[in-house]
């Protein structure tokens, strides 16, 4: 499927939903502008690298999730849900590019009452999206999905992994830190900023929040190249060997090693 027909499919499936992805696409685009012409720092990264990050984020977010209600069987239920994951994001995304445009931090920020308040409005609707995913997976164990069989549990399995995330959302949110070992702001790699010289929870938190798109994608891409004969016992491998890598990153994480060295 090409890009133009896959967008045009998601238009079709959801178009709220894809609406919205499509601006946060072009939020990642005025963010990259941004920072080209504004050269502030937070914690020693150009101050809208975090926006441009959140951005495309919630654009990969957005269109799984365009895609993926649609195989609800109740349009009720894709509605709501897609209605729900729309409004967390844009709270999210509003309160990131917020405190970026005003050159302070947007996560674990509770140096004032106004900076408190923010983080607090964030973490309320990333709590509110969680739920929403929580029962997206829980509608999805629902024999009634409209899929076949092995891509049906691939995103079953998807959605297990965005739930989980959340786990390593709320340490980052008691610690008020992603980095263990060493101060937020430390030696990173480009862009993503991961730690490379402590523990990163970020890193953990990312590979087990995009398990809800590399296992349904992987699961299609061996799907179409291979004829298996016993589909659920490769996919429950394949699942189990991504689930230990992403443990194996929260452990890292916690005993305060960085990956990369």
């Amino acid at each position: 499927m090409k890009i133009f027909d896959l967008l045009r499919e998601l238009k079709r499936r959801n178009n709220l939903v894809y609406t919205v992805g499509l601006v946060h696409a072009a939020l990642f685009v005025a963010f990259f502008l941004l920072s080209l012409i504004d050269d502030r720092q937070v914690t020693n990264i150009n101050l809208w690298i975090k926006p441009m990050k959140f951005a495309i984020s919630i654009t990969i977010y957005l269109w799984t999730f365009a895609w993926l209600l649609y195989y609800l069987p109740n349009p009720s239920h894709a509605r709501w849900l897609g209605i729900v994951v729309v409004i967390s994001m844009i709270a999210e995304m509003a309160t990131i590019g917020l405190q970026a445009a005003r050159g302070v931090p947007s996560h674990f920020n509770e140096t004032s009452a106004l900076n408190a308040a923010i983080f607090g409005v964030m973490g309320l609707f990333i709590a509110l999206n969680t739920v929403a995913n929580i029962v997206t997976f829980t509608l999805f164990l629902r024999s009634d999905v409209q899929l076949e069989g092995s891509m049906k549990t691939a995103w079953r399995c998807g959605l297990l992994f965005i739930c989980l995330a959340s786990i390593s959302g709320v340490m980052m949110v008691i610690l008020l830190s992603h980095t263990i070992g060493a101060r937020d702001g430390g030696p990173g790699l480009p862009f993503v900023n991961w730690s490379t010289v402590a523990g990163d929870i970020r890193i953990a938190h990312f590979f087990t929040m995009h398990g809800l798109q590399l296992i349904p994608l992987l699961w299609w891409a061996i799907s179409i190249h291979w004829k298996l004969t016993q589909k659920t016992s490769v996919l429950i491998l394949i699942t189990s060997l991504y689930l230990a890598f992403c443990l194996w990153l929260h452990l890292m994480a916690m005993e305060g090693k960085s990956v990369f060295g």
